[in-house]
């Protein structure tokens, strides 16, 4: 199965029959929404929103969380797992960010607008403990840019539908579907939330479902699968993906 506009336009449309439409609201806050990914990492979204909140309630400005000592932050972000990992290297990523010129001495990423994507995306990537996935959330969650994220469900849905090589990794994925993906900002991100529900309630890395799968007939993974297809109700994806964008929505 070729990955090309053809064949994501088709994806785009079987997924939205399952799982519905996507509005994109972007939550206008860049650098929020950089902390809110990079606790996301190795972590559910349940968790990663108990340590968001945590974070803003217990350092109310992003100066405060830069001054803060690591183990303090680590303490408070505890829910999300990775403490120790991902403390200091939240308060070293605000701490450049405020040290650019743009931002004029604070950690704000508005200067972020005025970038192109491509731009954006390598000054991003410059952070500490920022991936092409983590850039692409930001600007696509936050500044409403079509870029495409790729993470561990769509790289997992890409390879079983042989849209990629097995042996590519998930930045490189993510390089190839920057070249196919919509070119508008609300079918990236309807492709995008719709592909890591299918991934969350039906193609599940150990036991997918492909029974129950509307992209079986493209899939050259699911042949020999079926007999341990467990089928699921594609409603909850829905309900999963929508509170994710509910929760980006209210980052600030």
């Amino acid at each position: 199965m070729p990955l090309d506009r053809s064949t994501v336009d088709e994806l785009n449309a079987r997924l939205k029959q399952v799982y519905g439409p996507q509005p994109l609201r972007p939550n206008g806050d860049p650098l929020a929404e950089l902390v809110f990914t990079i606790l996301s990492q190795a972590t559910n979204d349940r968790n990663r929103d108990r340590a968001y909140a945590a974070l803003r309630q217990a350092f109310p400005r992003w100066e405060d969380v830069m001054e803060a000592a690591p183990a303090a932050v680590a303490k408070v972000i505890a829910p999300a797992g990775l403490g120790p990992q991902k403390a200091p290297r939240i308060i070293e990523v605000l701490r450049r960010v405020a040290a650019d010129p743009r931002a004029k001495g604070r950690p704000d990423l508005s200067f972020l607008r005025s970038m192109d994507d491509a731009t954006a995306l390598d000054y991003l990537t410059a952070l500490p403990g920022v991936g092409p996935k983590t850039a692409a959330c930001v600007l696509l969650f936050a500044l409403g840019r079509a870029v495409f994220p790729v993470d561990t469900h769509i790289h997992r849905l890409a390879r079983r539908l042989g849209l990629v090589p097995v042996s590519l990794d998930a930045g490189r994925t993510q390089r190839e579907f920057a070249a196919v993906a919509p070119r508008n900002a609300e079918a990236c991100h309807e492709l995008h939330v719709n592909l890591i529900a299918h991934g969350r309630t039906v193609c599940h890395a150990r036991r997918p479902g492909c029974a129950g799968c509307a992209l079986a007939d493209l899939c050259r993974w699911s042949g020999g699968r079926r007999g341990d297809a467990v089928k699921r109700r594609p409603n909850r994806a829905g309900r999963i993906r929508a509170n994710k964008g509910l929760t980006r929505a209210g980052l600030r």
